[in-house]
């Protein structure tokens, strides 16, 4: 409801063509560049390979568009995690990140129940992401191969970051050798030599978050979390503790007629919907660019942490009115 797919634009033409038969839409341009010229289009979502996030949010933003991306918000730079904040903070246009574990079940009733102060403040939290790649996957240009997992990390911290809005503000992170040939230094681009980073946090509030990034380790996989605060713990949709949450409806809301809520947890018909609404009513989205940074810088410090042997690291902090 209230959403127009005026365009469409991929880079390959026959991509390009389908997407606009299963969108229902006339118009597609060659590139995103070419797209973000036309007056007509009020907001662009940006599903573009990773490393080019930040600069095709940026470029978006500067032509007049509200941007919604899908994660992670900026790809191993501080520079341009900087230049991405300025560049919404002085155009005044609405930013979103589509992290889907924001709209997990678990993670949307934690986010309840800390809002209600079911837990108190967050004494630990944990957040994993584990996607065993035994081989390559298949991305433009070849990102994906031998990424380094701290530089994927905000379906891991969500668990800290989409529950309180808060952020990290220190890391220690180890990594581990990978013993898959694409994930070794040599083979990759990144020069990573790691196929699993696992980071201990300093949150905002005190307290300390575990957040774990893992390729190369077969067995359960997704994205995941758990947090304890003062006040009580949450695993799953079970939550133990000392405060009363009888009246908090841990349930999400129901979506619009004809919007299905997606794969990823059922996440990505909410994340769509939150970034509708909060064009509709002109307020910051869930996942704003203070959240969406917080998230991602976090794991690219975590990542310089582990290539120096754990070393404690201070996190660039990001704030939004």
């Amino acid at each position: 409801p209230n959403v127009e797919v005026v365009a469409v634009s991929d880079l390959v033409p026959e991509r390009c063509a389908e997407l606009a038969r299963v969108c229902n839409c006339g118009k597609t341009y060659p590139s995103l560049e070419e797209l973000i010229k036309d007056d007509a289009i009020e907001a662009v979502f940006v599903a573009t390979d990773a490393p080019s996030h930040a600069k095709h949010c940026i470029a978006a933003l500067r032509h007049g568009r509200h941007v919604a991306c899908a994660v992670p918000a900026v790809f191993g730079s501080l520079e341009e995690a900087e230049q991405l904040y300025e560049t919404v903070k002085t155009t005044g246009l609405k930013y979103m990140m589509f992290e889907t574990s924001a709209f997990h079940n678990e993670a949307y009733a934690m986010r309840e129940i800390y809002q209600a102060e079911g837990f108190g403040k967050i004494v630990y939290a944990e957040g994993e992401y584990y996607h065993y790649m035994a081989e390559p996957i298949d991305s433009f240009r070849g990102w994906r191969v031998g990424l380094p997992p701290q530089w994927y990390p905000t379906h891991s911290n969500a668990y800290y970051t989409a529950i309180t809005g808060g952020s990290f503000t220190e890391v220690s992170c180890m990594g581990i050798p990978s013993v898959i040939e694409h994930l070794k230094p040599e083979n990759n681009r990144y020069e990573n030599p790691f196929g699993t980073e696992i980071a201990l946090f300093r949150n905002s509030e005190g307290g300390m978050s575990r957040m774990a990034v893992s390729w190369d380790t077969p067995g359960y996989e997704g994205e995941m979390g758990r947090v304890r605060g003062e006040k009580g713990s949450m695993t799953g949709m079970e939550y133990k503790g000392i405060a009363d949450i009888s009246g908090v409806n841990l349930h999400k809301p129901p979506l619009p007629p004809g919007v299905a809520a997606g794969g990823h947890g059922g996440s990505h018909g909410y994340l769509g919907d939150e970034f509708v609404t909060a064009l509709l009513e002109d307020r910051e989205p869930l996942v704003n660019i203070a959240w969406a940074l917080n998230m991602t810088v976090a794991g690219i410090v975590a990542h310089q942490s582990a290539l120096n042997d754990g070393k404690l690291m201070k996190i660039p902090q990001y704030a939004w009115a």
